[in-house]
C-alpha cells in the first residue's frame, strides 16, 4: 500500500481495490495524509482560498432522508432572504476581503430565473466570483445563471450508489443528478461535487466508487464530509460517519485530482474541534466561512452541532485567519479558480 500511495502521487491513479484497502485500515493513514499534503503544496500551493457562504433560504421542495432542511421537517424555522439582503451580505463579504461568495439554499422555487439573474448580476458588480449551490435545475436555468455571471456550481452527488441514492432521496432520480453535473461542465462552470461519508447502507466499495467518479468527471472542486444524523429526520437513530474516514476519502481524492480545490468542511470540525486545520494539513486548500448574519445561521440546520452559529461574520473571518496563519499558511487574495496542470 505504501508503494501504491507513492505511485499515485506520480500517476494520480489508483485501482478500486487499492482505494478500498486504504479505507479499510488505519495502518497507512499517516503516509496517506502526508502525501496528500505534499501534493496539495506542489500543485495548488500554500495559499488558502476563502469562500464566503451565504445561506439565503432553508426552504426545500426535496425530501432527502438525511437532511434537516427536508420538506417534511416541521421542526425547522423556515426563512428566505430578500434579494436586497443577499446582495447586502455579499457586499459585506467583499468588505471582509473575500473574493468569492457561495450562494446556497434549499431547492426553493421562489427564486425564479429572473430573480437569480438579478442577484447574480448585482453581486458580480462587487468584483466577486460566484459559486451557486441551489440544487437540480434545467439546462436552460443553468445557462441563464451562467450568462448572468455565475462562475462555479456546487452539486454534491452524495453517493454514487444508485440504489442507495434513490432510497435516501425519495422522488429524485440518480440519472437526473448525473445530467445536471454533465450540463454544468458543458456550460463552462467550474463544477463542484462531493459525498457524504457514513450514510446508512454505504460500503467502502461505494466510497471508492465515489472517489473514482470525481476523477471520471474531472471535478474542479470536491467537498467531503461526514454524515451527521439530524434528530428531526428519519435517520435520527443512525450511527453517522466519522471524521477519520471523511479525512481519508478527502486525502485519496487529492492523490487522484492533485490540482483541484478541496474544502476543509464545516462538518469535519463539528466532529473534531481541530477538524478544518487537520484537513488543511491533509490535502485541503479551501475554507468556506459563513457570512450569513443573525438567526439565519441557526435556522440553516442541516445537521446538529453545526459550528459558529452564534458568531458574527467578522468574528469568523478573524478566527479562521488565525487558524490558517497558525499553521504557516496564508490567505489567498485572488478568486481561487482551478489552475489545471495535470492530465486527467
Amino acid at each position: 500500500m505504501l508503494n501504491a500511495i507513492h505511485k499515485a502521487a506520480v500517476t494520480h491513479s489508483l485501482e478500486k481495490e487499492q482505494i478500498v484497502q486504504l479505507l479499510s485500515t488505519t495502518d497507512f493513514d499517516i503516509p496517506l495524509f502526508e502525501t496528500a499534503n505534499l501534493l496539495r503544496e506542489k500543485y495548488v500551493g500554500n495559499l488558502v482560498h476563502l469562500r464566503g457562504l451565504i445561506e439565503f433560504s432553508n426552504i426545500c421542495k426535496q425530501n432527502c432522508l438525511y437532511c434537516g432542511l427536508r420538506r417534511d421537517n416541521s421542526m425547522v424555522h423556515r426563512y428566505r432572504l430578500t434579494t436586497d439582503e443577499i446582495i447586502d451580505f455579499a457586499g459585506k463579504a467583499r468588505s471582509y476581503g473575500y473574493r468569492t461568495v457561495v450562494m446556497q439554499s434549499g431547492e426553493d422555487d421562489y427564486y425564479t430565473v429572473d430573480k437569480m439573474q438579478y442577484i447574480i448580476r448585482k453581486v458580480k458588480e462587487l468584483d466577486l466570483a460566484i459559486t451557486l449551490s441551489v440544487g437540480e435545475k434545467s439546462t436552460a436555468d443553468y445557462l441563464a445563471y451562467k450568462e448572468a455571471g455565475a462562475d462555479r456550481y456546487l452539486l454534491r452527488i452524495e453517493t454514487t450508489d444508485q440504489a442507495l441514492y434513490e432510497k435516501l432521496d425519495p422522488g429524485m432520480s440518480f440519472a437526473n443528478r448525473l445530467r445536471c453535473l454533465k450540463d454544468l461542465g458543458t456550460l463552462g462552470y467550474e463544477v463542484g461535487t462531493g459525498c457524504l461519508v457514513g450514510l446508512p447502507g454505504q460500503t467502502l466499495e461505494s466510497l471508492a466508487d465515489d472517489i473514482l467518479f470525481f476523477k471520471q468527471i474531472n471535478a474542479d472542486m470536491v467537498g467531503v464530509g461526514p454524515f451527521i444524523p439530524n434528530p428531526d429526520t428519519p435517520l435520527a437513530a443512525e450511527t453517522g460517519g466519522s471524521f477519520e474516514m471523511s479525512l481519508k476519502v478527502m486525502a485519496i481524492t487529492r492523490l487522484l485530482l492533485p490540482d483541484i480545490n478541496i474544502p476543509a468542511t464545516t462538518a469535519m470540525e463539528t466532529l473534531n474541534r481541530q477538524g478544518r486545520v487537520i484537513a488543511l494539513q491533509s490535502g485541503a486548500n479551501v475554507v468556506m466561512p459563513n457570512v450569513t448574519e443573525g438567526d439565519y445561521r441557526k435556522f440553516y440546520a442541516l445537521y446538529p452541532g453545526k459550528i459558529c452559529i452564534n458568531d458574527t461574520p467578522a468574528h469568523c473571518r478573524g478566527c479562521i485567519t488565525g487558524k490558517i496563519t497558525g499553521i504557516g499558511r496564508a490567505i489567498s487574495e485572488d478568486y481561487g479558480f482551478r489552475k489545471k496542470c495535470c492530465p486527467r
